[in-house]
């Protein structure tokens, strides 16, 4: 009797890559608040921007331009996907 080799692991929503249309819907709309650095892993950045409105609303239009221009990532480095 042969033994079949385990299932690929499954990717947990922590690993899967962050979608930017989502990622530009929160930054547009919760964007003071952070909630996209949240979404996208930054946890840390997102405190501060929750704690500042978004640095008074510049650091979440500078990100808005990132996201919308592509140079916005993920916690990992990985530029987030369009579908």
């Amino acid at each position: 009797m042969s033994s079949t080799p385990p299932p690929p692991p499954v990717q947990s929503g922590a690993e899967a890559p962050k979608d930017w249309l989502v990622t530009l819907l929160l930054c547009l709309f919760l964007g003071g608040l952070g909630v996209h650095r949240f979404y996208t892993g930054h946890i840390g950045i997102g405190v501060a921007q929750l704690l500042t409105l978004g640095g008074c609303g510049i650091w979440a239009l500078i990100d808005l331009i990132m996201i919308i221009t592509d140079k916005f990532t993920d916690s990992l480095g990985r530029p987030l996907q369009k579908k």
